[in-house]
């Protein structure tokens, strides 16, 4: 996640207002999905976003609560939504757990993925990743995987936050392709950029709301993202943005840092006094089911004291902090 700056623009707060419907604990928007009957049959999927191993001092046990809910359950996929590790040797542990499970699992390249000097290329070869972004098909239901990490244009500078032309022309293509209802992954938002999403979002925004026009029904349905670790739902257009909560903490800077474990945890992973960290793993479970989208609830509690203690500044109601994944509800 990139480091934030806690004070935001009201001017931007306002425009996006304008532009989005703000989501409480449970939304339920009703719009038509013309001649599509949306799970037929019962899909379920595991997901989990912004692990930070290279954070974290206990990711591979955040991992574990997560790919041991998956075991009971058994989904049909499990998917990690970027920040996962980066392809050090002393994260083949880690790795190895993701590994070891036996269901369908997807990976999505976070931003920090490519940390200290590795490759796109180098950190899918260590997740056994086949592709950048790619889409699949499951039980009548068009699945895309996009990679908010292209080369930004210049003179834009920063870490890379962009989908160039190539993954836009791919996106258009294979939405053309599908007559399927569609749901969207990336790891940084598409639904605003001040606070770090897809620099270019609403040229992809466009790219979905033509595709519904074309198709003749709201064939994109949803886009959930990770990366900003916050628990938040928004329907622009038609389509449902939902960012998905971290698994391990919020980042408050410098201003905020204080230690949270022993010394000897500091020591080692001297990142954690920068977050605002939860006590248990985040993760959440999506079900399809009769012309709904459902994503459970999950709740644990910060680790020390929290931004309200901290004395932080009231955030805007698209960015709480908070040690929650709601009970978000999509009605379609």
């Amino acid at each position: 996640m990139e480091t934030k700056s806690i004070q935001k623009s009201e001017n931007s707060r306002r425009n996006f207002l304008k532009a989005s419907t703000l989501a409480g604990t449970a939304m339920v928007l009703p719009f038509d999905v013309l001649g599509v009957n949306l799970g037929r049959e019962k899909i379920e999927i595991g997901l989990i976003a912004d692990i930070h191993q290279d954070v974290m001092h206990d990711g591979e046990e955040r991992l574990q609560a997560f790919l041991d809910a998956a075991k009971k359950r058994d989904p049909d996929f499990i998917m990690q939504m970027g920040d996962f590790c980066v392809p050090h040797d002393h994260n083949k542990g880690f790795m190895a757990r993701w590994s070891n499970y036996r269901g369908d699992k997807y990976h999505i390249l976070g931003n920090h993925d490519m940390d200290h000097g590795f490759s796109k290329e180098q950190t899918m070869a260590f997740w056994n990743m086949p592709k950048k972004y790619y889409s699949f098909d499951k039980k009548g239901v068009h699945f895309i995987v996009l990679d908010g990490n292209d080369q930004n244009p210049e003179p834009w500078d920063g870490y890379k936050r962009y989908i160039g032309d190539v993954q836009k022309n791919w996106l258009i293509d294979d939405l053309a392709k599908t007559k399927k209802p569609t749901i969207v992954f990336s790891h940084q938002t598409l639904e605003l950029e001040e606070t770090g999403g897809v620099a270019n979002f609403k040229e992809i925004q466009n790219i979905f709301e033509k595709a519904n026009k074309e198709a003749g029904f709201k064939k994109v349905l949803c886009c959930l993202s990770g990366h900003h670790h916050t628990d938040f739902m928004t329907q622009i257009n038609g389509i449902y943005y939902v960012q998905i909560n971290s698994a391990s903490y919020y980042w408050v800077g410098g201003d905020y840092k204080t230690v949270r474990f022993s010394e000897a945890v500091d020591k080692t992973h001297p990142w954690i006094k920068y977050t605002v960290p939860y006590k248990d793993s985040l993760f959440t479970f999506m079900t399809i089911k009769n012309n709904k989208i459902i994503l459970e609830p999950r709740k644990t509690e910060f680790v020390g004291p929290g931004p309200d203690e901290l004395g932080m500044p009231e955030r805007h109601s698209h960015e709480p902090i908070v040690p929650t994944i709601s009970a978000f509800k999509m009605k379609i």
